[in-house]
């Protein structure tokens, strides 16, 4: 369980630091990424709405598979689309990695 939270941490660390480095890139000045996600997803990477998936504790490779894809539009789904268009490769990558070091409920 500790290292379960000290892997989510860093995680988090990692994403604050892209996105830092790339903050002219978000999508909108309001916040992080990592907050626009979690409005659906939850910050513990477990959604609050049935109709939305839980992110916590998937793979990490499918996670950015699946986000790359919406932004090409091989996926589609209007809110991610938008979400994910908006969003560099850096940061996508990151996403990725944060939501699958979360332990899975």
């Amino acid at each position: 369980m500790r290292q379960d939270r000290a892997l989510a941490w860093g995680a988090a660390i990692v994403l604050a630091a892209t996105v830092a480095a790339a903050g002219a890139a978000l999508a909108e000045p309001r916040g992080s990424v990592i907050e626009e996600c979690a409005a659906c997803h939850g910050l513990d990477g477990i959604a609050r709405d049935t109709e939305v998936p839980h992110l916590a504790g998937q793979n990490e490779r499918y996670l950015f598979n699946q986000m790359m894809a919406f932004r090409s539009g091989k996926r589609t789904h209007k809110e991610m689309r938008y979400m994910a268009r908006h969003m560099s490769g850096q940061e996508i990558a990151a996403l990725a990695a944060y939501y699958a070091a979360l332990p899975p409920r």
